[in-house]
């Protein structure tokens, strides 16, 4: 089923602004500095569950990012808001 809400949320990095990706083959967390880069999630509740369990796990501390965007236009046109 088709997203129609029009933000996207991202996990960030407190002790240098970067973002979380979900990279590889095996699927490894790792920094950019692009949020269009980062995994986005499509709820906040996700978004958060996430960044608590980085947080309870020891590798925070992070943060949850509204992403703003368009899903018809290309990432470059999109806005950023946090």
């Amino acid at each position: 089923m088709e997203c129609t809400q029009p933000e996207r949320y991202a996990i960030r990095r407190l002790e240098d602004g970067l973002f979380l990706a979900v990279q590889g083959t095996d699927q490894r967390v790792t920094p950019v500095a692009d949020p269009y880069e980062a995994y986005l999630f499509h709820t906040h509740e996700a978004a958060l569950r996430a960044a608590l369990q980085l947080n309870s796990s020891g590798r925070g501390p992070v943060d949850v990012i509204k992403i703003e965007w368009e899903p018809a236009a290309p990432a470059e046109q999109a806005s950023l808001t946090g």
